[in-house]
Formats: C-alpha cells, sequence, structure tokens
C-alpha cells in the first residue's frame, strides 16, 4: 500500500508543472487576440493604461473557461507520454502496478481542475463579461469616439445607435452613416448620409455629428405618422454628461447573468422557445464545460500511454486536437439547440460522453494489453497542428 501512495504522489506532483506551463501559454495565445483592439483604443481613443488592464482582467474568465480543460488534458497527456517514453510504465507493470492503482491521482486532480473552472463558469465569466460592458460604455461615453466602432452598429450611448462604414480619426471623416435617434419621447428619428464629420465644440463633453446630403425618417408612435425629410447638411448634437446621468441601466445578455439570475429567469417563463432553450443552454454550459476536464483528463490518460510512437513534442498538439474536436461537438450543440428542437443537457453534455466514453473504452483496452492506435487521419491532424505551432513560433 505504501508504494502506491509513493506513486500516486509522483504522478500528482509530476502533473502540475506542464499544467502550469499549458495554463499560462494557452492564457496568454488567447490576450494575444486582444491586441490589436487594445492598441486601437489606445492610439485612437486614448485610452489609459489603467482602463486597458481593467479590460484585460475582466476578459481573462472567459479564455480561462477554456484554457482550463485544455490544459489539464495537455498535462495529463505529457506526464503520462513522459513516463511511456522513459520506460517508466512499463517498470510499473513489471512490478505489478495496473494502469487502474495510477488512475487515483489522475482522476484528484482533474476533479480539482473541474472545480476551478466551475468557479470561473458560475461566477467568474457572467462577472467579467457584464464588467467588460459596463467599462466599454464607460468610456464610450467619457469620448465619442470610442463609441464610432467602424462597421458596427454602436449603441453604447443612450437612446443613440450610431453606424459607420469607415472613421477616420485624423480629420474625423465618417462614411456611410447610420443613426437612430431616440431621445425625443414617442419619437423615432433615423438619419442617413453617405458623409459626415465629428465635430467637437468648446465644451469637450458635447459633440456634434455634421452629415451631408442625407436624409432623415422620422416616426412618431404617438400618431403613427411618418415625416420625410432630405437635407443638405444636418447636426446632431450629443451631450455625453447628459447621457451619462440619465443612463445607469444596462441590458444584461444571457451569459452575463449570474447562475441565481438565470434561474430565476427561466423560472419565471420565457415565451419564446428559441430564448427558453437559449437560457437552458447557457445554464447547462456553465457546469458542462468545468466537467470536461474529468472527460478530457481521463481520455488523455490512456492516450498518453499508448502514445510511445509520437514524439513528445507532439503531446501538445495531442490535446489541441482533441479539445477542438470537443469543442467542435460543442459547437455542433449549440447549434442544434438553438432551433429548441434538440435537447438543451444532451446538447451541452453530449461531448463530455462521447470523450469520457472514448476515454473508458481505451483504458480498458490498455489494462487488458490490447491498446488502440489512433487512425491515421487523426496522425496527420496532430503532425499539421505541431508544424502550425512551430511556424507561429
Amino acid at each position: 500500500m505504501m508504494p502506491i501512495k509513493i506513486i500516486n504522489k509522483y504522478i500528482f506532483k509530476e502533473l502540475i508543472p506542464p499544467f502550469a506551463i499549458s495554463l499560462f501559454f494557452l492564457t496568454f495565445v488567447f490576450l494575444m487576440t486582444r491586441i490589436p483592439e487594445i492598441t486601437n483604443m489606445v492610439v485612437n481613443y486614448n485610452t489609459g493604461l489603467s482602463s486597458i488592464l481593467m479590460m484585460v482582467l475582466f476578459t481573462l474568465p472567459r479564455f480561462l473557461e477554456f484554457t482550463l480543460p485544455m490544459s489539464a488534458m495537455i498535462s495529463v497527456l505529457l506526464t503520462f507520454m513522459r513516463m511511456s517514453g522513459e520506460n517508466e510504465i512499463v517498470a510499473l507493470k513489471g512490478a505489478g502496478v495496473s494502469l487502474y492503482k495510477l488512475l487515483p491521482p489522475v482522476v484528484i486532480f482533474c476533479v480539482i481542475a473541474t472545480c476551478l473552472t466551475m468557479w470561473i463558469t458560475v461566477f467568474g465569466v457572467s462577472w467579467g463579461k457584464l464588467s467588460l460592458k459596463k467599462k466599454s460604455i464607460e468610456i464610450a461615453r467619457s469620448s465619442i469616439d470610442a463609441a464610432l466602432q467602424e462597421r458596427q452598429f454602436n449603441s453604447e450611448l443612450s437612446d443613440i445607435m450610431i453606424y459607420v462604414s469607415h472613421v477616420n480619426m485624423k480629420t474625423r471623416d465618417l462614411k456611410d452613416v447610420f443613426i437612430e435617434d431616440r431621445r425625443t419621447q414617442g419619437v423615432t428619428s433615423i438619419s442617413v448620409a453617405p458623409v459626415g464629420k465629428l465635430i467637437r465644440q468648446d465644451d469637450e463633453m458635447v459633440y456634434t455629428i455634421r452629415l451631408y446630403d442625407g436624409m432623415i425618417n422620422q416616426v412618431n408612435s404617438e400618431d403613427n405618422s411618418v415625416t420625410n425629410i432630405n437635407f443638405g447638411y444636418y447636426d446632431i448634437n450629443i451631450d455625453l454628461i447628459g447621457m451619462q446621468k440619465g443612463s445607469s441601466k444596462i441590458n444584461k445578455e444571457l451569459d452575463e447573468r449570474s447562475l441565481a439570475d438565470l434561474v430565476q429567469l427561466i423560472r419565471a417563463g420565457i415565451d419564446d422557445k428559441a430564448n427558453k432553450s437559449a437560457a437552458l443552454m447557457v445554464l447547462h454550459e456553465k457546469f458542462s464545460i468545468p466537467f470536461a476536464c474529468l472527460a478530457l483528463g481521463i481520455l488523455a490518460f490512456p492516450l498518453g500511454i499508448q502514445s510511445m510512437s509520437l514524439r513528445k513534442s507532439s503531446g501538445f498538439s495531442l490535446g489541441i486536437f482533441f479539445f477542438l474536436l470537443y469543442y467542435f461537438l460543442l459547437a455542433a450543440g449549440w447549434s442544434a439547440g438553438e432551433t429548441g428542437h434538440y435537447p438543451p443537457f444532451l446538447g451541452m453534455w453530449l461531448p463530455n460522453f462521447v470523450m469520457g466514453g472514448a476515454g473508458i473504452y481505451l483504458l480498458i483496452r490498455n489494462a487488458k494489453e490490447k491498446p488502440v492506435q489512433l487512425p491515421k487521419v487523426v496522425i496527420r491532424a496532430i503532425f499539421a497542428i505541431q508544424g502550425l505551432f512551430k511556424r507561429k513560433s
């Protein structure tokens, strides 16, 4: 009994370094995707460093939601590939230690990763997304420049939605401008113009959007009248201070709601079938993704033991491949569940059942000394991913 405890402690300690390295590397790669947006905000919108760091912090939970399961799988895979390559597994088998006795430290490690990921998905993701939304609105309302994102419907400003196809931040020229103004009660004004210009007034918190050669459509909801106006130029004044005071309420998306808030919304009843299905999928996703640590970890255990034909450097690519397969199944479940005709529970949990079931099957085969070779298409995909990471590095 004592040698088994020593072996289990040894395996558990060996799992920690590759997990930490993988988590840092993958999270850093995900954060790099935000660099263009951050650079744009610093250069064009003069956003302060503290605001940028806060936005990065708010983004981290969404990244960790996926990098934690990936890192857990890669850690188990690399650890047992190394032990197999250095004949430690052969030595343990020769000493009468079965694969089942090596499983407890893997399960404990994956359960810890599951609990950590669940804390992120249940509390961190909704907090991060909502905080990021509030911070973006705060930045947009402190300077209208930040609210004029190209080719996006910018609705951060209260009661005004702006769309522009191109913004020249040096000359402040606008192209293909669409503005929906709901600041007048009962009246919705839609202004469209091929060109425009952003003008800052003497008061730094008051801006004017001047439109040229456009058209205004005004809809009065009280008497159901519609007015059409053509203009040579037209000014729309925006008082940022007034908008900040009069717009404290923020509409929450489903993934921005806390667990209690989401459950309360579902229990209150959602009339639309598609929206109800989406809410249920978000709820199940908060728990299914954490359990991916356990399912993928069990799959990585036999894969690492039998992958002696692959080089050690391929272990990382092998982990990426199977997580991409997991994410593909998860995305397919989302697509099928959005219609409301596919059970949300099955859509969110089926990838775990598939990966966990495959891991249990491979473990039983390996324990009986009947390993299953990976299909050639899988091996080719692994080497392709490995080559992609080499070219990037």
